[in-house]
């Protein structure tokens, strides 16, 4: 089992879920598009605000690269 820094890295499911379920919300507010170029432009734009809000840098980066270097010693060039 992995330490809990590089579980919390390893495991991005979270972000791609909620990715997700926000384009979800967002088709779903809207139950019928007069084309497909509309639902594309709705999904463009709500991707746009999305991604807005992310952020670039993990607070924790530094900690999590060193229990990486521990655990994958040799295997991770510095």
């Amino acid at each position: 089992m992995y330490p809990y820094e590089i579980r919390k890295q390893i495991y991005p499911t979270n972000a791609i879920e909620g990715f997700n379920r926000q384009l979800r919300k967002v088709t779903k507010a809207k139950s019928v598009f007069p084309t497909d170029d509309s639902l594309l432009k709705m999904l463009y734009l709500a991707m746009m605000d999305i991604t807005k809000k992310w952020t670039g840098r993990r607070i924790d980066w530094g900690q999590i690269l060193a229990q990486l270097y521990v655990y994958f010693e040799g295997r991770i060039p510095e």
